[in-house]
């Protein structure tokens, strides 16, 4: 298991562009709300102490995770942002309703990613409990909200840099 080999909140401050001038959406889903807000305020940390301004910065929210990709289209479509970070968080249960849910979110972000001209980043915890997802939202596993935030980051620089914008 990768994560139990990284912390998701571990990274070298000096290797992040500087995210002043970005402008970023986050989309959370409310289902699992204990973790995918905790994920949120991670992100949204991680933005802002690297440099972007908070009134740059949009949070909206979408019932559950299969909405994230309707939301995300949505709100890349109404703004103009650098990127759009989803944020979610699947947890197995007892029936193939996760393997359905987690492909379908999958699917979806990197439709918009391969559709739009701006990154659409997988802020999705997929999880077998609610233990491992408490881990990765703050917990001994760091936040995936950070890496999230770092990843919309770095994407938005590598389109600035190969088109030629600062």
């Amino acid at each position: 298991m990768a994560t139990a080999l990284k912390n998701l909140s571990d990274y070298d401050p000096e290797s992040i562009p500087a995210a002043s001038g970005m402008r970023f959406a986050i989309v959370v889903s409310e289902w699992n709300q204990e973790i995918t807000f905790a994920l949120m305020r991670g992100a949204m940390d991680t933005l802002i102490r690297h440099g972007a301004n908070p009134n740059h910065i949009k949070v909206d929210f979408v019932p559950g995770s299969f909405e994230l990709t309707a939301g995300a289209r949505m709100v890349a479509e109404a703004g103009t942002y650098d990127a759009v970070i989803c944020i979610g968080c699947i947890i197995r249960g007892d029936t193939p309703h996760f393997d359905y849910i987690c492909q379908g979110v999958t699917m979806g972000i990197t439709g918009l990613n391969v559709r739009y001209d701006i990154p659409f980043v997988f802020g999705v915890l997929t999880t077998e409990n609610q233990q491992q997802a408490l881990d990765r939202a703050g917990g001994k596993h760091g936040n995936k909200g950070d890496e999230a935030a770092v990843t919309a980051i770095k994407m938005v620089a590598l389109k600035r840099r190969s088109f030629g914008r600062s």
